[in-house]
């Protein structure tokens, strides 16, 4: 089965690509990756982009766009918030019954000072993405029929930090 996971950010232009490129790249036909945000910046920012080519992750059809898009489309199984602003934001009410799970990270795009100090800080949150995402496809499959366990195992997930790996 094909579970759908959307990643919600604010600006859907780094955390939330990062998230779903990944996936898209490691999921297989057993996830269908999407990312969102709730006031979109339009562009997906080039140190993300940057990031994704570095891992020789694709990044055809990355968009930044609008959970607006999503409000018709195939329902979720999986709601990931990433930013740490995006948690405390009132959640749209977007699909009907989904797990919805935050993975708090800060802002890569929020940091200052040269091109290397953020290409390193966009780096650093892909490793942490890469982790959790790994953990979640790591999941046994029975684990998506019990909701309480699934959500249990998702929040866990979103703990996860390089160094701290057990759930």
């Amino acid at each position: 089965m094909t579970r759908n996971v959307l990643f919600l950010c604010t600006g859907n232009s780094a955390r939330s690509v990062l998230a779903e490129a990944t996936l898209r790249a490691w999921g297989g036909s057993r996830f269908n990756a999407f990312s969102a945000g709730s006031q979109p910046t339009g562009q997906i920012n080039p140190f993300a982009l940057a990031q994704l080519q570095a891992e020789g992750m694709p990044i055809d059809g990355l968009r930044s766009k609008s959970w607006n898009e999503f409000g018709d489309g195939a329902p979720m199984d999986l709601v990931i918030t990433v930013c740490d602003s995006a948690a405390a934001e009132s959640c749209p009410v977007v699909f009907g019954h989904f797990i919805r799970s935050h993975w708090g990270l800060s802002d890569p795009a929020g940091v200052e000072g040269s091109d290397t100090d953020k290409a390193a800080a966009f780096a650093q949150a892909h490793i942490v993405l890469k982790l959790r995402l790994r953990a979640l496809l790591d999941l046994p499959e029975h684990l998506w029929a019990d909701r309480p366990a699934l959500q249990r195992a998702v929040d866990g997930i979103g703990q996860l930090q390089p160094g701290n790996t057990s759930l």
